[in-house]
């Protein structure tokens, strides 16, 4: 934004202190011409004296005559004993008494001052020095007038005056000018950098860091961990759109597969309805439609939980939950070992899901059995679902988390699967700020889920 004092910081800053400078000088020079003023005045008030003191000479010898030379004087004016006037140079004969200054001390002594509209000099100002001559009849008084001091003292003051205020105004704005350019050279190569950022779109541009430590540096600093920040919401934001076109185009997959299916089978009955099987095409259509009905359930779940639903939280002892669902008859045996009193806080509807999710899968993993373990450890609660199947390998584990992902190995033995039970149990999981993973195991694949635990009744 413009100003009236100029378009940039460095020439508002310089003609700033360009004024300050100028300011500055002015009050010193008064100072200045004041002090020398001062000064002049008595020096001239004692050359002064000084011109006048052939006329004390005179009145020692006894030679006053009533005209005096001015010896380069504006006048003199000698007064008697009485006070009258007796002797004076030309311009003043006739005149009164000047002025009532009376000389202080001895013969030689003299006083000089200032006094403006004096009777033989009206509108202006003279200096005045008295001296005294000491005579057996009486003191006489010398009064000698010379031009008064001017306000500026002398004109070659002015001019030095002005020539040092000049000189030091110009130094300071064109030091600060140059002081500031150079203390801003880092702030000016800063915006250019954000300008090259802000074109390119970022990338791994950073900010230039000086080596000074000072604000400049700090402001640096931050901005290049602004720009980090910046960089890592881009790559998370590319990441989760990357994660929603990839999701979306699972789910359009599964659930088109089910579709699909259903429609080869209404239309094969219909291409030859007389010998169509209708009971047993409404079946097969009816499993399709199961399989869609739990892709859709799985699909409202998984986005209540992207969004954060809030969900009601209460005290749940995770042994009692287990051993309520693993009650219920499956088609492999499931083996529980449950500490009591192992309590955490949560929604125990989306933790039955979880523990469903679990078990579903495990079953259709498992050999023979399923082992099902709650207690409690460092503070935590845990709970771990193990199949003597197959099991995971390392590098596949975290690959079951993703949504519609089916191992290639298992698709035979998992075809009933929607492919979003494991990412939801690991979403209910972190919901409730817990986490759940693969671990190592003899055999099988062993789910671990870990919570924080509520303390036990007698802690």
């Amino acid at each position: 934004m413009k100003t009236p004092l100029g378009h940039s910081l460095r020439s508002r800053l310089a003609v700033y202190a360009a004024i300050v400078m100028l300011l500055l000088n002015v009050v010193v020079s008064a100072f200045v011409v004041w002090g020398v003023r001062n000064q002049a005045v008595i020096v001239h008030g004692h050359q002064t004296s000084g011109k006048a003191l052939f006329v004390l000479l005179l009145i020692k010898r006894d030679r006053l005559g009533a005209t005096l030379p001015s010896n380069g004087l504006d006048g003199i004016q000698v007064l008697d004993p009485a006070g009258r006037p007796i002797s004076s140079t030309p311009n003043l004969a006739g005149q009164p008494r000047q002025t009532d200054l009376v000389p202080r001390g001895s013969m030689a002594s003299d006083v000089a001052e200032e006094i403006c509209d004096l009777p033989a000099f009206p509108g202006t100002c003279k200096t005045v020095a008295g001296l005294i001559a000491y005579q057996p009849e009486g003191d006489y008084r010398i009064l000698a007038f010379s031009p008064a001091v001017p306000w500026y003292a002398s004109p070659r003051l002015l001019v030095f005056q002005a020539c040092v205020t000049t000189l030091l105004v110009a130094l300071s704005y064109f030091g600060v000018s140059h002081i500031v350019a150079k203390t801003l050279a880092p702030v000016s190569a800063i915006t250019r950098r954000l300008a090259d950022i802000t074109a390119s779109g970022g990338g791994a541009m950073r900010l230039p860091v000086t080596q000074h430590d000072d604000e400049i540096r700090d402001l640096a600093v931050t901005g290049n961990h602004m720009l980090d920040r910046l960089e890592t919401a881009m790559r998370q934001q590319d990441l989760a759109m990357e994660r929603q076109r990839r999701f979306a185009t699972d789910a359009s997959h599964d659930l088109r597969s089910p579709i699909t299916a259903m429609r080869t089978q209404v239309e094969d009955a219909l291409l030859h309805p007389e010998d169509a099987d209708w009971p047993e095409t409404g079946r097969e259509v009816l499993t399709s439609l199961d399989r869609l009905q739990a892709i859709v359930g799985d699909l409202l779940t998984l986005s209540k939980l992207d969004a954060g639903a809030p969900s009601s939280r209460e005290s749940v002892d995770l042994g009692e939950l287990v051993a309520a669902e693993t009650a219920r008859p499956r088609a492999k045996r499931v083996i529980t070992s449950l500490r009591p009193g192992v309590v955490v806080s949560g929604d125990p509807l989306q933790l039955v899901r979880l523990l469903t999710n679990l078990l579903d899968n495990a079953e259709r993993h498992a050999e023979r059995q399923i082992l099902v373990t709650v207690r409690r450890q460092d503070g935590e609660a845990v709970l771990e679902v193990l199949d003597d199947g197959a099991g995971i390998a390392p590098e596949h584990r975290e690959m079951v988390f993703q949504r519609f992902t089916r191992l290639d190995a298992s698709r035979s033995r998992d075809a009933g699967g929607t492919g979003l039970g494991l990412p939801i149990a690991r979403e209910i999981a972190h919901a409730h700020g817990g986490s759940l993973t693969i671990e190592d195991s003899v055999a099988g694949a062993r789910f671990v889920l870990r919570l924080s635990a509520l303390s036990e009744p007698w802690e």
